[in-house]
């Protein structure tokens, strides 16, 4: 296929401005609907519910996502590549994706059943990537390398601002879930929204290039084709956010349950804690956010803030583990959150230095996607052995009995 020109759009200092303005909206709105719906407001719905073992079911829900979105993200990158418009390639895909994920996020208040449940998420993972794949596709179409790293850090710590108010929005609406998920799916409205409202206009892809007759076969073959040539540091890349996924995932993923079963509090003294541990995410991510990114683009360089990020990330992680009270896990909410806003103030800059192929820049992110997506499950589905090491060996833990038993929190003392 022979696409239009994507390359970056002349230096102006507005037009940076305003891609990061742009994408810092879609990653905060964003952060807010996703973790305040899947790190609170579904848990809790899932136990309201009565449902044994919930633990069990969240995992199998977010590894059902986890696995869909593998498959989202490359169809909804490869069709965007070839879309043509009068308003771009990304824009209408970025618009529609909105109302998909913001319908699908409410919708997730109605549902009795965790099936139910688990098919509406997966509905609402196909908005977002609607909206996601196609703006990070963006930043190859239109933004200059020197201010990428920049614009990395906007989505970053965007990403990890919303996380911490999306928590913070989840707790407060625990014991009035409908009110929650009505402001969650907003949110994930008004992130496409108002991402294509604030971004400069993406060009008009209406005569773009495109071979004749291609059959939709050919089209499913190509975007479920890897990259196969001259991308050593696209799979590096591919390897150590896998890797960081999992570690994040492992924690963040069941931040209501470890309060409650890993330390011991009550429903109400665990919403209190996440509450706490969000304002310190907000203000270790602004503080991440705002030296990293124009720091690396400064340098020129992405291996060396990488590193010092994950080591960063690293010492937080350990936290609950040393400390296995509360004060563990505000330790962990603000090293943690520093650690990793940092690596994605970085992290996505990389990623479209690294791309084999820039007129591929919508289908080649979706199989790094698969880095995210696969890392889910497996920090989901670790053996038992793995929890044993990290089980808590002080006072402060609870009798076993009282914890789910498959799959076992991450600092558990039962049996990832």
């Amino acid at each position: 296929m022979t696409t239009a020109s994507v390359a970056p759009s002349p230096s102006s200092k507005t037009n940076k401005w305003r891609y990061t303005a742009a994408f810092t909206a879609f990653a905060v709105l964003s952060g807010i609907a996703f973790y305040g719906t899947m790190s609170i407001l579904v848990p809790q719905r899932l136990r309201d519910l009565g449902i044994e073992n919930s633990t069990a079911v969240l995992g199998a829900i977010n590894s059902a996502g986890s696995v869909a979105s593998i498959f989202i993200a490359l169809f909804v990158g490869a069709l965007s590549d070839r879309t043509a418009s009068k308003w771009g390639r990304r824009t209408p895909w970025i618009f529609t994706g909105a109302f998909v994920y913001g319908i699908c996020f409410w919708s997730l208040s109605r549902p009795s059943s965790a099936l139910i449940i688990g098919i509406c998420y997966v509905l609402a993972l196909t908005g977002l990537n609607m909206v996601q794949v196609p703006i990070y596709a963006l930043i190859s179409d239109r933004v200059e390398e020197e201010s990428r790293a920049t614009i990395s850090a906007a989505i970053g710590g965007g990403g990890v601002i919303g996380q911490g108010i999306g928590t913070l929005i989840g707790s407060l609406f625990i014991t009035n879930m409908e009110v929650g998920f009505v402001c969650t799916g907003l949110c994930a409205l008004l992130a496409g929204v108002l991402a294509v409202v604030i971004a400069p206009r993406e060009p008009s892809s209406k005569n773009m290039h495109k071979d004749a007759g291609k059959p939709l076969w050919r089209v499913v073959v190509e975007s479920l084709t890897p990259p196969l040539k001259d991308c050593g540091d696209f799979y590096r890349a591919f390897i150590c956010r896998t890797c960081l996924i999992v570690a994040y995932q492992m924690i963040f993923s069941y931040q209501l349950y470890i309060p409650q079963d890993h330390i011991g509090q009550s429903k109400t003294q665990a919403a209190a804690t996440i509450q706490v541990i969000s304002v310190l995410t907000m203000i270790a991510s602004m503080v991440a956010s705002l030296i990293s990114g124009p720091i690396a683009d400064a340098l020129g360089r992405r291996k060396v803030p990488i590193m010092v990020a994950c080591a960063v990330f690293a010492v937080g992680l350990a936290m609950p583990w040393i400390f296995p009270t509360a004060m563990g896990m505000y330790l962990f909410g603000g090293i943690a959150s520093f650690g990793y806003d940092m690596y994605l103030s970085v992290d996505q800059a990389l990623n479209v230095d690294v791309l084999p192929n820039k007129e591929t820049a919508g289908k080649d992110p979706g199989f790094m996607n698969i880095a995210t997506c696969a890392g889910r499950p497996l920090a989901w589905q670790l053996p038992p052995a793995s929890s044993r090491f990290w089980a808590p060996t002080t006072s402060c833990s609870r009798p076993p009995s009282r914890w789910p038993s498959s799959p076992p929190l991450p600092f558990s003392a039962s049996s990832a």
